[in-house]
């Protein structure tokens, strides 16, 4: 007899969740790496935490605002279908 660990993560959901992170990883890499940098920190990708417009602003040294402009620019482009396409499917689960 088996006890089942009710904690344990069901393999398909690790390749699900590894292969999310590789196609993140991938199309934030399409991006320049200023616009990467900050979606990863404004969002706390691959960090601890996530980040405000200002603590970029002063990793940048740039105001709160450029940041926000950066960021409007980098979230329009992965917007574009031929980004967008490759994570698609993970919103579909």
């Amino acid at each position: 007899d088996f006890i089942e660990d009710k904690n344990a993560i069901l393999p398909i959901d690790a390749a699900i969740q590894a292969n999310l992170r590789e196609t993140t990883t991938r199309v934030l890499a399409s991006l320049t790496p200023r616009e990467e940098r900050v979606l990863r920190m404004r969002f706390g990708i691959g960090m601890n935490t996530d980040h405000t417009l200002e603590e970029v602003g002063q990793q940048f040294s740039v105001t709160r605002e450029r940041i926000r402009q950066i960021e409007a620019k980098a979230l329009r482009k992965l917007k574009h279908p031929s980004r967008s396409r490759k994570m698609r499917s993970f919103l579909d689960q």
